[in-house]
């Protein structure tokens, strides 16, 4: 075998450590994606699996209307006070995890669903 042959030792080597570098590529890549977050969410991204542990739960939340917490409320019934027009960008709400009462202003969480929220109906 000649030194510029593909099957002498140096390429072989040399593809090796090519394909070990890849790899290691590959698996910062993967850990990259696996630790990425969400915008808006404050979520990592995860991958979902079928046991029950890993199942997303669902988000409550508390809110501060008329003067009294009122929740826990989920994401449908936050959407439903956001049309009614009872949570609005100045309401204190909290979910669990939170230190403190914030604005909804200041909630990504809650602001995310204040724009799944259908404006009201045009008069005709």
């Amino acid at each position: 075998m000649q030194d510029n042959d593909f099957f002498s030792i140096n390429k072989l080597v040399e593809f090796g450590m090519g394909m070990s570098i890849a790899q290691q590529m590959v698996n910062t890549m993967n850990n990259t994606m696996q630790n990425m977050h969400i915008p808006g969410t404050m979520n990592p991204m995860q991958q979902i699996g079928t046991t029950p542990q890993n199942l997303p739960q669902p988000q409550v939340f508390y809110a501060i209307i008329e003067g009294n917490s009122v929740g826990p409320l989920s994401d449908a019934e936050v959407i439903r006070l956001i049309a009614d027009k009872r949570i609005t960008k100045d309401t204190l709400v909290w979910k669990p995890g939170m230190k403190e009462w914030q604005t909804v202003e200041r909630t990504p969480e809650v602001l995310k669903l204040v724009l799944l929220t259908p404006p009201a109906m045009p008069e005709k």
